[in-house]
Order: C-alpha cells, then sequence, then structure tokens
C-alpha cells in the first residue's frame, strides 16, 4: 500500500469517527427525551370534544413514553393565551393540543395574534376529527338536505341559525354551507353552545351546526333532525343519514380536528419521537373506544401530513372567512 493510499485511509476512518462522534449526543439526547413530566396544554376550558381527545391521548402517551402526561386547560381569547405562552416555552416538554380555531381560523379573523401559527410550531400528529352535524328543529319542513337549501332559497333571509359564538366552528360550518348551497340564512350568534343548544331545542332557532358529541343524544331522542353530515364518509352512529357531499356537494367536508403541537424549539429528533408515541396512542384500543363512542375519527399522522393538512386547512378556510366576514366576539 502506498502512503498516498495509508493517509487516504486514515483520514477517511477520522472523517467517520468524528461524524459519529458528533450524531452520537443527538441521538444519546433523542434516546433520553422525555426526561421529565410532560405538560400536554388544552386552550379550551373543561369539557366537550377537545378534552376527550386530549385525556384518551395523554394517557396513552404515559404509558408509552414513561413519564406523567397531565392535561392543563387554559382557556382564554379563543385559545389564543395558551397557543401564545406554548409558543415561547422552552422547556422541550410542553406541547399544545392544536384545533381548527387556533390554527386554521384566529389567523384571520384576528388582527393581532400572540403567535405565529405557521412559525412558532412544529406540528406533531393530527389526532382525530370531529364531524360537524347539521340539524333543524323538527318543525322546519325538511327531513334532508335537499330541501332545507329548496326552502333555504325559497325565502332568503328568512331561516335562521345558532352557533356558539362570532368565529366558532358551528359559526364556520354553517358559513361553509351556506358558500356550496348558495343559501342566504341568518345567523344568530350566542354565548356558548349550552344557550345554543336550548334555543334549538325549544324551536326559537331552526337550524344549527353542532360537534357531534354535543348533539347526537337529542338526534337519537328525536329532539332535532339531522339532515346532513360534514363528514367524508356517513358515520355508524347516524347510517342512514347522506352526507353535504353525497347530497350534491362533493367534495364538501367539514370536521372539527385536534392534534398535538409542539412549540418550534423542541428538537426535530424529540418532535420525531412524540409523532410515533402519538400516533400509536390515538390508534390504541382503549383510546379508539372512547373516542368512537363520541364518532370521532381516528387519524394518527406524521409531522409531514399534519404540516400539510393545516395548509391545507388554512387555504379553505381564508376565502370563507373574508366572504362571511367573519369577526372575533
Amino acid at each position: 500500500m502506498s502512503h498516498f493510499d495509508s493517509s487516504r485511509r486514515r483520514l477517511i476512518q477520522a472523517t467517520a469517527a468524528m461524524a459519529a462522534a458528533s450524531i452520537m449526543p443527538t441521538l444519546a439526547r433523542a434516546q433520553a427525551w422525555p426526561t421529565k413530566p410532560i405538560r400536554f396544554v388544552v386552550p379550551f376550558a373543561p369539557g366537550g370534544s377537545s378534552e376527550i381527545v386530549a385525556r384518551s391521548l395523554a394517557a396513552e402517551l404515559t404509558s408509552i413514553l414513561g413519564v406523567s402526561v397531565f392535561v392543563e386547560n387554559k382557556p382564554g381569547a379563543a385559545g389564543n393565551v395558551a397557543m401564545g405562552e406554548v409558543a415561547r416555552a422552552d422547556d422541550n416538554h410542553t406541547i399544545i393540543l392544536g384545533h381548527i380555531g387556533t390554527l386554521a381560523v384566529n389567523p384571520y379573523i384576528f388582527a393581532k395574534l400572540p403567535y405565529d401559527a405557521g412559525k412558532d410550531f412544529r406540528p406533531v400528529s393530527l389526532s382525530a376529527k370531529v364531524p360537524s352535524l347539521y340539524v333543524v328543529h323538527p318543525d322546519v319542513p325538511a327531513t334532508n338536505l335537499k330541501e332545507f337549501v329548496a326552502l333555504a332559497k325559497s325565502k332568503p333571509g328568512k331561516l335562521n341559525y345558532g352557533s356558539a359564538g362570532n368565529g366558532s366552528a358551528g359559526h364556520l360550518a354553517f358559513e361553509y354551507l351556506k358558500a356550496a348551497t348558495g343559501t342566504f340564512i341568518l345567523h344568530v350568534p350566542y354565548r356558548g353552545s349550552g344557550p345554543q343548544i336550548n334555543d334549538l331545542l325549544s324551536g326559537r332557532l331552526e337550524a344549527a351546526a353542532v360537534g357531534a358529541p354535543a348533539i347526537l343524544p337529542f338526534i337519537k331522542a328525536g329532539k332535532v333532525r339531522c339532515i346532513a353530515t360534514g363528514s367524508a364518509q356517513r358515520i355508524p352512529q347516524l347510517p342512514d343519514v347522506a352526507t353535504v357531499a353525497e347530497q350534491g356537494y362533493p367534495g364538501f367536508e367539514m370536521t372539527q380536528w385536534y392534534g398535538v403541537l409542539a412549540p418550534a424549539s423542541m428538537p426535530p429528533a424529540a418532535v420525531e419521537k412524540l409523532a410515533a408515541a402519538s400516533a400509536k396512542g390515538i390508534r390504541s384500543p382503549s383510546s379508539t373506544q372512547r373516542l368512537i363512542a363520541d364518532a370521532a375519527i381516528i387519524v394518527g399522522s406524521s409531522p409531514a401530513e399534519f404540516t400539510a393538512f393545516i395548509a391545507q386547512e388554512q387555504q379553505r378556510w381564508k376565502p370563507i372567512i373574508a366572504k362571511a366576514g367573519i369577526k372575533p366576539d
């Protein structure tokens, strides 16, 4: 072997050793993470679909990751308070439940936000979708979406629908339906879903779009009539109710969705480990059983898939929000 070949071999070996040495700390950190309990922030008040998704997932993550994952509710300003706080968290052990509102709606209805939805977070995994159900009071002479649209077009602005407030998921869902069907139906905003549902049950409201968990019991009891589901496919709880897409509006899908986000400061290796655990956890038999009972659609995506999904949702909602002139309360 020549002196040149020997020198080249030593150089290659040294370079390989240096590369391995630089990689080892990164691998060690990824394997070591998490090193303490993980704070899982929910940017809404206790109760509802967000609570069900977060607590189901937290229980599974605790088992998979080997550290306690505890849920902390931090409501305020349509989720903006919690999002702003978690965006600045740099302990690598704080995560947040992302939502259609905080990621695809708030950026277009608030003049200023304490966070940048595109830059301040790393999407980890889309966990679940909860279908919006389009319902009417039994006195409304419409048994399906086609009949409801015909009724609305026969008397523009005479029918009303309620929501839990301006910019709420129910508000967006109905405005999306109005845009798709070319109808004019009056919006009546409430402060919360409770009073809205009470007025719908009493007949003071004629229609609404409500998340499946909150309205299914009233549909089953015959107190409201479901004329369409916002899901891409029919839901098992209402097999005879056609989707909006099936009733003449291809591609229509309206779901509230929930997924895990980490601050942008979290190392990529930790994000990947959290993503794998999140996808596995949400698909576990116990999580699936809890969520399917509330008509949730289980997902469990990769970070890249969740990133693409958020971008797609933002593109979908931006023009709808602008056209409807939706402003925060």
